[in-house]
């Protein structure tokens, strides 16, 4: 097993020799690589012969291909032991708009040759919809209500039955919101400068989110770890309502806070994407990723998370 929570740790002779193919090799995909540069071969997938060059300097062998072009995809198939699937859905799914077509293609592809031995999906916790504030666990039936959560669902079919069909130990993590100092658009401030208005507390909704150097460690530990066909949340401990999180923010980079509206006020105010997310009211339940998985946070709260980002503007 690999060091899950020491990047410097070593692998096991027997893994030296894995190959691990990213799909979707964007800000935490290329955590995961720096995590296992060294330890494992790297492969990713990308659809910009552009970044050819910059996956090289960081150790990844890059492959040009194309979701949403299923014939450049067979060349996937029987190249890595373990796949890590981070690339989204297409943001329109035309007539098929609940269907998530790359995934599927995906997997098709992978199972022309030798499948790898494990697979992980990082999905997303807007499958839930609208809970109401409760505390939800992976048993929680899903109940999507935006075309691009729909997607997701149909995405962790595709890896459900890529799982069961050819024997692939397949894992879905289901994700929150990220955050990172290093990640574009990865602290509020942005949203602090633009005095951006969030909800009054009698209509906010609570939140969970995700450090991104610790969802690279959930991903990882998902390859080697993860049970078959199964379930995680990979989510921290905090438990804030948006506009808590957004005060929290503000007051660590010496910030005003923004203005709080009633909920008929936002909706005439904030852009569609962003009032979906205030639409949404749940609390992830972690154990999983804790018990089974036995991921160690490095920000088990925002409030450590965020500190380390409290730089000048």
């Amino acid at each position: 097993m690999p060091s899950i929570n020491s990047p410097s740790g070593a692998l096991p002779a027997r893994f030296r020799r894995e190959r691990l193919l990213i799909v979707g090799c964007g800000d935490v995909g290329q955590r995961v690589a720096r995590d296992l540069r060294g330890r494992m071969q790297l492969v990713a997938l990308t659809s910009s012969a552009d970044r050819v060059g910059a996956l090289r300097t960081a150790g990844i062998r890059p492959l040009v291909g194309n979701l949403d072009d299923a014939a450049t995809l067979r060349r996937l198939a029987g190249i890595a032991t373990r796949v890590l699937h981070l690339a989204p859905p297409a943001r329109d799914g035309g007539a098929a708009w609940w269907r998530d077509q790359r995934t599927t293609a995906l997997a098709r592809a992978l199972r022309l040759r030798s499948v790898p031995s494990a697979f992980v999906y990082g999905s997303t916790s807007g499958v839930y919809g609208d809970c109401g504030g409760a505390r939800v666990n992976e048993t929680r039936i899903v109940r999507p209500d935006t075309p691009r959560s729909h997607r997701r669902v149909d995405a962790e079919r595709a890896v459900r039955w890529l799982g069961r069909s050819a024997g692939v130990r397949a894992s879905i993590l289901r994700i929150p919101g990220i955050y990172a100092p290093d990640r574009e658009n990865g602290t509020p401030r942005g949203r602090l400068q633009r005095g951006t208005p969030v909800l009054r507390h009698e209509d906010d909704v609570y939140t969970s989110h995700i450090h991104a150097d610790d969802l690279a460690r959930a991903c990882i530990a998902a390859l080697f770890r993860g049970k078959p066909q199964r379930i995680v949340h990979a989510s921290d401990d905090t438990e804030l309502r948006m506009g808590d999180y957004v005060d929290l923010a503000a007051d660590m980079y010496g910030m005003p806070r923004p203005p709080r509206v009633a909920r008929g006020e936002a909706e005439r105010q904030l852009p569609l994407q962003l009032l979906s997310f205030m639409g949404e009211s749940r609390r992830l339940d972690n154990t999983r990723l804790k018990r089974e998985l036995r991921v160690w946070l490095s920000h088990p709260t925002v409030h450590t998370g965020l500190r380390e980002q409290n730089e000048p503007t």
